[in-house]
């Protein structure tokens, strides 16, 4: 793990916590902590997956538009370090994908092509309930010992307490009903980095990133935003606009 000092640690699980608003993003909460792990570990990238009403992972989430491509990978294939991680509600630590061929022969082969050498993954866990997993990538073998398993576990574990809120604890429908709309939200916003990337000749990485700025510079959440990117050629246009 990088050195980071025990007020930046504080800092990033406060800001993972901070959920219980009326304007709570879940797109947006969910990229935020994919990011902030990435910093935290000094990852090469982060995505995460989470599950639908059916059970099934789909992809949520990344720090980078190369893990973004792992992730979908994953959920193709029906194999990888998430699924593994989500099934068996335990850590994936320091896989060598070297070593991992056979194991997850389709996500492993991409996953060396991407320039990764190792994996790990960590399920979105309450309890016995678990709800998704996050996957870690590294550019070398190893690099998690105990220690940094524990925090990158207890982030999770808080990101699925943050979404496993009261009242979606008391009314199970309300978490559906959510993570639905958040994956309907997430074709929108692909749509929407498309689009960006097209019009402005940059990396979906890039578009993305200025659709966030925009979205953050005018207050503006993040899928609302992109639905007008995709339906309006006016709203593309304003995004370079101060």
């Amino acid at each position: 793990m990088t050195n980071v000092s025990a007020e930046r640690l504080s800092q990033i699980f406060v800001e993972v916590a901070d959920t219980l608003v009326d304007d709570f993003d879940l797109v947006e909460f969910l990229h935020m902590l994919t990011v902030r792990t990435a910093t935290l570990v000094g990852a090469s990238a982060v995505g995460l997956l989470l599950a639908d009403p059916q059970g099934k992972l789909r992809f949520m989430a990344a720090s980078s538009e190369k893990a973004r491509l792992l992730e979908l990978i994953q959920v193709q294939a029906s194999e990888g370090p998430c699924f593994d991680a989500y099934r068996t509600a335990e850590p994936v630590i320091n896989a060598d994908l070297s070593a991992a061929v056979t194991r997850w022969p389709d996500f492993t082969r991409q996953a060396l092509k991407a320039g990764f050498r190792s994996v790990h993954a960590f399920p979105m866990r309450l309890r016995r309930e678990v709800i998704g997993a996050l996957n870690v990538f590294g550019s070398e073998v190893g690099g998690f010992d105990g220690a940094d398993a524990q925090v990158v576990q207890a982030l999770t574990d808080l990101a699925a307490i943050a979404l496993l809120q009261e009242r979606a604890v008391r009314r199970g429908e309300l978490l559906t009903e959510q993570l639905q709309a958040a994956l309907n939200s997430r074709i929108v916003i692909e749509q929407a980095k498309g689009a960006i990337a097209q019009r402005f000749d940059i990396s979906v990485d890039g578009a993305f990133a200025v659709l966030r700025a925009y979205a953050r510079r005018h207050h503006r959440k993040l899928t609302e935003l992109a639905q007008e990117v995709v339906t309006d050629r006016q709203a593309l246009a304003r995004l370079m606009e101060a």
